[in-house]
Formats: structure tokens, sequence, C-alpha cells
């Protein structure tokens, strides 16, 4: 038995027995998260008995936790003051997340729940684009002027922590709230009471404009390694704050929809259990369209050297074989690109010094491949053919890495996500390109003409 079904088992032996004293205390010492992964599953009265028991505080937290389907469906059976105080309870940017995932009606119909003030707060938090660092920021985070001291400094610490999403780095802004310093609260915990904050400043920091793409949060937080972004407006006035836990969901979702790009597939909004069977067929049969198109250029190619397949059988056998290979390289080379360009290894103005490199390597490549598939050739049909499998297999080696490492960069000075350079579109385009060197050298030097 998990211990899910252990703890599913514990709580209904309670609810039975009607022993809700016991049952409220053993709900207070869960973690918020083994909540979240058992009150979904329970009847609709257990749930409603459940929350009902739940601290204030511990009812918000728990549900930040759920998956957006759950949210909803608590949310439905609530009463509007028990949907009142959960999403009041709740941080505004994870308020914000699950206002997103919410049809018009719904959301209208919440923000109405909210006290004038939340509601602001998570407009304006709505009003920034959709993969913005502002939709992702909390503006609950300690600040202190320079001209307190530092005793004044720590007792306001100590008032406004408590609501604060972190508060082991603490801002220092001035009147008009614009961003001077970031502190960790070390120097102030060492520092003299009496001193003025201004005395441990050293004015540095490093922030982020709210209109920027969270993409853009997690690298820096990366490059810098630090635990929160303060996020300001174009005036240097201080919005908000990106702390390290939200930037690591993030990571995982942009890792996510790399890696449904790379394979072909539209990225999903949502988990692929909580996906229709209408949506992934949506999400993938655009891309096996466009690649059907592709494919069939291929299947061109093929057909307008016919003759030169009739008058030498041979050259049949080796088409799969130096396909796969071209197609294999170029994925290669442009998962590298993808990666390198995304996580800020490799910038748009390197795009030479990388292509230097990477038509090195597949020179080495292209030879070792090369020398391989012509002793293969000469095996198979003798040593024409040997040469004509060896020689295309070189040149489709280099051109299908020229094109891995080329077309990611394109896109990106475009505006485009490199991403969609995905392996499946590089080994049709490599396919396409491979019969046409494959077959040119095969007219070349065995005399055939079409």
């Amino acid at each position: 038995m998990t211990d899910s079904e252990t703890l599913n088992t514990k709580i209904r032996e309670l609810i039975e027995k009607r022993e809700w004293a016991e049952l409220r205390v053993l709900l207070t010492g869960l973690p918020a998260p083994d909540i979240a992964a058992v009150l979904p599953a329970a009847e609709k009265h257990e749930r409603m008995l459940l929350i009902r028991l739940l601290p204030k505080h511990l009812a918000a937290e728990f549900f930040s936790y759920l998956e957006s389907k759950d949210k909803d469906m608590l949310l439905r059976e609530l009463t509007d003051e028990e949907a009142r105080n959960v999403l009041a309870g709740l941080s505004p940017d994870d308020r914000t997340e699950f206002f997103e995932e919410l049809p018009g009606q719904a959301i209208q119909r919440l923000l109405n729940l909210l006290s004038p003030e939340d509601r602001r707060e998570t407009l304006q938090l709505l009003g920034y684009p959709e993969e913005s660092v502002g939709r992702l920021m909390t503006p609950d985070y300690v600040a202190v002027r320079p001209g307190w001291s530092i005793r004044q400094a720590l007792e306001h610490i100590r008032i406004k922590g408590k609501d604060s999403e972190t508060i082991n780095v603490v801002y220092v802004t001035d009147d008009s709230w614009v961003l001077s310093d970031a502190l960790s609260l070390r120097k102030f915990i060492l520092a003299n009471p009496d001193d003025l904050v201004s005395g441990i400043m050293d004015y540095t920091f490093v922030g982020i404009s709210a209109f920027e793409d969270r993409e853009e949060a997690v690298r820096m937080i990366q490059r810098y390694d630090i635990v929160a972004l303060p996020v300001v407006d174009s005036d240097g006035v201080m919005l908000g704050i990106v702390t390290v836990d939200d930037v690591m969901d993030v990571a995982q979702e942009e890792a996510t929809e790399d890696f449904h790009k790379v394979a072909a597939v539209a990225p999903l909004k949502t988990t692929y259990s909580e996906s229709s069977i209408w949506v992934l067929y949506r999400k993938r049969i655009v891309w096996l369209l466009v690649l059907l198109g592709v494919n069939l250029i291929a299947s061109g190619v093929i057909a307008a050297y016919e003759e030169v397949l009739i008058s030498t059988i041979a050259l049949a056998f080796f088409i799969p074989l130096l396909i796969a290979t071209g197609g294999n390289a170029g994925a290669q080379s442009a998962t590298l690109m993808v990666r390198a360009i995304a996580t800020g290894d490799v910038k748009l103005s390197q795009w030479f010094w990388a292509l230097g490199r990477e038509m090195t390597v597949a020179g080495f490549l292209g030879v070792t491949m090369g020398v391989a598939s012509s002793i293969l050739g000469i095996f198979r049909g003798g040593p024409e053919i040997g040469l004509v499998v060896g020689l295309a297999m070189v040149l489709l080696v280099l051109v299908s890495n020229f094109i891995g490492v080329v077309l990611p960069f394109l896109l990106t000075k475009v505006g485009l996500d490199p991403a969609v350079v995905s392996n499946p579109l590089i080994t049709s385009v490599a396919d396409v390109v491979g019969l046409i060197i494959y077959f040119a050298i095969a007219t070349r030097l065995l005399g055939t003409a079409l």
C-alpha cells in the first residue's frame, strides 16, 4: 500500500468515527503537497469536510499545489465565502497562474470574490504579456530606505517579512520606490544597529524588466546565482520579485516545450494526462502533414533519377544508409546549437565561430563515415559504387551539419524559437539534399545520363 493509500485509509477511518479533533490535528501536521495529493481523490462530501477542517493558511497553501482541473473542481464545490478565503490566501503569482487557465466567465466570477486590493493586484499582473516576467513576479517583498538605521530596518523586516516571498534579500528603495540596492539579510544582522542602511550599501544589483520574457529571468538567476530577482519598470521603480522556485517551474515548462518542438509536436498547454485525444491529435497532425510534404519532394528526387537506378541497381541499396546518416548528423548539430542558443552559451554574434567549429567536426565525421560506407559500397557493388557512396557520404554529412547549424541562428535572428528546427524536420530536409547529392555524384562518376 502506498503512502497516499495509507493516508486515505486513515482519513476515512477518522471520518467514519467522527473524530473531528484528531482529524484536524492529522491534517494540520501534513505538508501541503501531501494534502494536495490525497484530497482530490476523496468523495465530494469528504473533500468539503476536509477543506473546512483545514486552517485558512493551510487551505490556501495546499490549493497552490493542485492540478488546474482539481483547482477548478474544488472552487465550483466551495461556497463563495470559502472560495474567497482560498483565493485571498494564495500568493499573487499563484493566483494569477490559476486565473490564466480559466475561461473568461469564470475569471469574472472569481475576481468578484476578491477584495478590491487583491483584485487590483491580480488584474495588474494579468495585464502583462502571457510569458513575461510580469506574469511571474510577486509584489510580496521587503524594502527599506537608505536613511533608516539598521535597527529600524530590522524592525521593519520583522513586521513585513511574515508576508514576504523571501527575506533572504532585502531591497533598498528611495521614497519613489526606485531601486538602489539588493542586500543580503546577513549584512543587516552583522551591522551596528545604530549605523544607517546607506552605510552597508554597495549600490550593485541585478534587475529585469516586467516585460522581458520569463526565460531571461531563468538565465539571469542561473548566471548570477541569486535566490530572487527584482523586477523594475523603465524608470527603475521596483514592481516585484521573481524567486528561484518560480523560475524552476518556468525552466521545467520551457524544457518541456523544447522537447515537444524538437519531436515536431506543438507544445501542450497542460500536462499529457490532462490533454484530450483531440488536443493530442491537433498538436501533432500539422507537423506530420508538413513533413509529409517535404518527404514527397524526396520521392520526386528518386523518380527524377529513375534511369540512373535502373542502369545501376546497386545504388538503391545505399539510399537508406545515406539519408539516415545525413538526418542523424544534422539532428545532432541542430540539437547542440538549439540548446547552446537557449542557454546563452552561444550568442547570435558567434554564428560564424560556431559554424567553423561544426564544419571542422563535420569534416572529421564525414571522412570517417565516408571510409566506412565506401568499404560497404565496394563489397556490395564494386570500386566505382564504393567511390560514389563514400564521396556522397562525406558531402552529405558536411551539408547536413551546415543546415543544422545555420537554421537555428536564422530562426533566432528573425525572432522565432530555434527549437522549431525539430529533428524530424532536419531529417526530412537532409533526405532531400542527400538524395540530390548522391544521384548527382553517381551521374557524374558513372557516366550515366538521364
